[in-house]
């Protein structure tokens, strides 16, 4: 008898934080969702404007690739102390800096019109932007403890797929539709209309956010002390060393490379996928946006299923593995049959589900063993480094678009990149669970 009713506790007890959790998780991750698709969709919505940039202001592949790149050492030098910052000030009053901030400087591209400038603006808002991806990320271990963080990780994350799903077709309408208007190109039209949402969102932030779980009005106190209780449990296995003990771990730079060479994949498809479909034969920006938008609907799909697998059987290094070869086969397939449309933009689905499903999983590793100011300094520093292939990665395909007149080089680095980040993965640690 005994028993049955402490195994009936037992059960009570997890259906009681089950309901805890899915509470949490309808108050803040669709709100920080849609704030990341905004993110996304103003750092890459420059590959729809190249398909009118270029020839409007007389630039070639290299000019664009620098300039998209450039975005990430802006991004690459504040990160760090960007996070650093955040941890003492507040998630609250800091991310809400961040979209306000980067809202005016993607709206103000639409003034672009010398290399020069478009480069400063660039860097810019990756200076602005800074932050923003790895604040969430640790922001998130406030509130989930590891076995549930996979889950919320890859829900917001979908917000990578989810701009493409919809900022495609989105940039495309615009740039066809309001090319023209007012004495204005497509191209400018869209980057007001994208820039200006992400400003209105940071001043509401100010209002929804909440930097702790003691903050939270929208629980109740033994709501409260359930979920401190299960993170505080949990703090107990993590490093809380210093921030320059976390910059020394060799373990955080596996991860850093693992992540810089997967980061390297996702801009070269985000930048770029817009002129690989213009490449296969089709023309009108509105086609090119609806098409771009089927590997991101594949990616969320493959994310969220990936991603509950890996939960639920507590593994980490093959849900990241096996992704990651199939993108790159994804890879191959789209260059070797790039005249057939069907067949390329099958490759191409492959290629994002792999890279789309392996990126939240990912962040389960170094927010499994860093805690405290080591995990924000140790994500921002994963993170900014990994970000740095977001300048490489684009400006090494500009330059191979520019020199061989073809993508096709650029696409196997990207499968080679996708390729090694996945081994590399198999290289961390199996107690990282």
């Amino acid at each position: 008898m005994n028993e049955i009713t402490a195994g009936q506790l037992r059960l009570d007890q997890t259906t009681d934080i089950d309901r805890i959790y899915k509470k949490i998780s309808l108050r803040l991750i669709p709100f920080l969702l849609f704030c990341y698709i905004l993110s996304y969709l103003d750092r890459v919505n420059i590959g729809f404007a190249k398909l009118q940039m270029l020839g409007d202001l007389g630039w070639s592949d290299a000019v664009y690739g620098m300039g998209a790149g450039v975005f990430f050492l802006g991004y690459f030098f504040f990160e760090v102390p960007s996070n650093i910052i955040m941890h003492k000030v507040g998630a609250r009053r800091w991310i809400a800096r961040i979209m306000i901030s980067w809202g005016v400087l993607s709206a103000a591209m639409m003034f672009v019109e010398s290399a020069t400038s478009f480069y400063v603006l660039r860097f810019l808002l990756g200076l602005a932007e800074a932050g923003f991806f790895p604040g969430i990320i640790y922001y998130l271990t406030r509130w989930y403890p590891a076995d549930r963080r996979g889950r919320a990780t890859s829900l917001f994350l979908t917000a990578i797929a989810l701009a493409g799903v919809i900022g495609g077709p989105l940039s495309g309408w615009i740039l066809r539709d309001t090319n023209g208007l007012a004495g204005l190109a497509g191209w400018q039209w869209m980057f007001v209309a994208e820039g200006i949402p992400s400003v209105i969102a940071g001043f509401f932030l100010l209002r929804f956010l909440d930097d702790k779980v003691e903050d939270a009005k929208w629980l109740s106190d033994a709501e409260k002390r359930e979920v401190l209780a299960l993170l505080q449990k949990e703090e107990v296995g993590k490093s809380h060393s210093s921030i320059g003990k976390a910059f020394s771990s060799g373990r955080t730079w596996l991860l850093a490379a693992i992540y810089f060479l997967f980061v390297f994949a996702l801009y070269g498809i985000s930048f770029w996928l817009p002129t690989i479909i213009k490449a296969t034969g089709v023309k009108d920006a509105l086609d090119i946006g609806l098409l771009s938008a089927l590997p991101w609907a594949a990616g969320v799909v493959a994310m969220v299923l990936i991603a509950r697998s890996a939960d639920r059987q507590g593994e980490r290094r093959w849900h990241i593995a096996i992704p990651a070869i199939a993108g790159t086969v994804g890879f191959i397939v789209s260059v070797k049959y790039s005249a057939n449309i069907p067949v390329a933009m099958l490759g191409m689905s492959i290629a994002t589900m792999g890279i789309m499903s392996a990126l939240p999983i990912f962040w389960s590793l170094p927010t499994a063993y860093l805690g405290g100011a080591a995990a924000a300094a140790g994500i921002a520093l994963i993170n900014s480094f990994g970000n740095l292939s977001g300048f490489v990665g684009p400006s090494l395909m500009g330059w191979i678009k520019s020199v061989t007149g073809s993508l096709d080089s650029g696409v196997y680095m990207l499968a080679g990149c996708l390729l090694a980040g996945g081994l590399l993965t198999l290289c961390t640690s199996s107690k990282l669970r």
